[in-house]
């Protein structure tokens, strides 16, 4: 992605989810993927795809299963059975 991309996708994510706080980060090296951040929390990448010269960007975000809250308690099955 060119710099203009970057900036280009970085507003139009801004505007879209509502937050300054969203950037898009050049990578170290040519050919690397382009890191989308939320402060300084690395949430997912972009990626530039140029098919017959229709051309769009992908977001592709990672969410860790550690950084989720618990989920619920599992009743046991006598309790949930009695609950039905």
């Amino acid at each position: 992605m060119t710099p203009t991309d970057i900036d280009r996708v970085q507003i139009y994510l801004r505007r879209l989810l509502g937050s300054d706080r969203i950037r898009l980060l050049p990578p170290a090296k040519t050919g690397l993927s382009v890191e989308v951040a939320v402060d300084e929390e690395v949430i997912g990448t972009v990626h530039r795809d140029d098919d017959e010269g229709e051309v769009s960007f992908s977001v592709n975000i990672i969410v860790l299963d550690e950084d989720l809250p618990p989920g619920p308690k599992k009743l046991p099955a006598k309790a949930a059975s009695r609950r039905a």
